[in-house]
């Protein structure tokens, strides 16, 4: 048997399979096995943790899209207090002021005017 790689996850068909044959270990009334971890009981409470820590996992997905969805209307929130503070300092003190430039604005003095360019003749 090769070694089991236990860092990936088992595909969806296969844990049905498992359920199925989990279901199926019902018809057979006189199963019995020496074996501790192939028990009816011990497959019962496996299966039973199985269902318990995907119902976590999926409470836990739920909540980290919950805080990352806050998290993405909060920047956004921030994003657009800082567009309406440029706007008032822009509307306030004017295009071309240092107050203007100390809150990331381009002075308009700065800006560079459109060059023409000389029509080359053929």
């Amino acid at each position: 048997m090769f070694p089991q790689n236990t860092n990936r996850r088992l595909s969806p068909q296969l844990i049905s399979l498992d359920i199925d044959a989990l279901n199926g270990l019902g018809a057979i009334p006189i199963y019995t096995t020496t074996r501790a971890e192939a028990t009816a009981e011990a497959l019962q409470a496996a299966y039973q943790a199985m269902i318990t820590q995907q119902q976590a996992e999926t409470e836990k997905q739920a909540m980290y899209r919950a805080s990352a969805d806050a998290a993405r209307l909060a920047e956004w929130n921030f994003h657009n207090a800082v567009l309406a503070m440029k706007e008032v300092v822009r509307g306030q003190f004017g295009s071309d002021s240092d107050q203007a430039q100390a809150v990331g604005l381009k002075k308009k003095s700065d800006r560079k005017r459109p060059i023409r360019s000389k029509a080359v003749s053929a």
